[in-house]
């Protein structure tokens, strides 16, 4: 039976939860709220937001969420984890024995554990780090030139490696899929996809160079006016979401710090991107 899942909101709609430090010379942060529901747009549905007064726990066993017709639809519910693809696992990857799949002691998931010398194996997500590059009102876009998504827009980006640190990953991904060296101003958004155990670090950044050209992994790349970015030709979700995010901060003259989880619906394939939720958006 699943947990009652403890959060702060209400029964419908998006909720924003918005940290403000305070003026005292303490330097802690409180925590408001804005409520957000989705209109319709081409794009991305727009924002528009209420402030609230309040600020309530409430426990939730189902959520409920407004739709729209494109498919994306924000809801105030908190994916609960699940095994992810552990039933994957048929074999240790320290002996070759066959696993079972069971709970092992004093632990609550379901692991992958070999019924030969007992090891288990444990699956952590995987981050993905990148970079947003301004130039004036501009953005650097790549076109891939692999799977998956093959042909269509992303920033650059990429599978963090051992050994280096979330802006170090940032810089070389840019490297690599766009030939650009960039310097990173700031992290701007962090959003977490539990579907598919992934988390997308994205990075501010500028160019140091007027150069910049695609590399292997890339077919093309091209700085975009905002007004021209290729919404109906990007590569996943969560590029939709920095890239509208990142136009908000825009047009309101200041630029935030993002995180939020995106809870794929399930069943759906990566190039339906918009077949999401963006739940516990938290700005700074």
């Amino acid at each position: 039976m699943l947990k009652a899942i403890q959060m702060l909101g209400s029964s419908s709609g998006f909720i924003s939860l918005r940290l403000k430090k305070h003026h005292s010379s303490n330097g802690f942060f409180s925590l408001s709220r804005r409520r957000y529901r989705a209109t319709s747009s081409p794009l991305l549905p727009a924002f528009s937001s209420r402030k609230t007064h309040s600020l309530r726990t409430v426990r939730v066993y189902a959520s409920q969420s407004d739709s729209n017709p494109d498919g994306t639809s924000y809801s105030s519910s908190v994916a609960v984890p699940s095994a992810g693809k552990i039933y994957k696992i048929k074999f240790c990857q320290w002996c070759g024995g066959t696993t079972k799949h069971d709970i092992p002691d004093g632990e609550e998931k379901i692991r992958a554990i070999c019924t030969l010398c007992g090891k288990v194996a444990y699956q952590n997500p995987k981050m993905v780090v990148g970079c947003l590059i301004q130039n004036d009102r501009k953005v650097l876009l790549c076109k891939r030139n692999i799977e998956p998504s093959f042909g269509l827009w992303t920033l650059p980006a990429g599978y963090l490696e051992i050994g280096e640190s979330a802006a170090e990953g940032a810089t070389r991904e840019t490297w690599e899929e766009a030939g650009a060296e960039v310097e990173v101003l700031s992290p701007f958004a962090q959003l977490d996809i539990p579907l598919i155990g992934q988390s997308y670090m994205i990075f501010l950044a500028k160019l140091k160079k007027p150069e910049f050209s695609p590399g292997p992994e890339s077919s093309e790349c091209r700085l975009f006016e905002v007004d021209d970015i290729p919404f109906d030709s990007l590569a996943f979700s969560s590029i939709l979401v920095t890239l509208k995010l990142y136009i908000e901060d825009l047009e309101s003259g200041k630029m935030k710090y993002h995180y939020g989880i995106i809870n794929k619906r399930p069943g759906t394939s990566p190039s339906e991107i918009r077949a999401f939720t963006l739940d516990y958006h938290l700005q700074v």
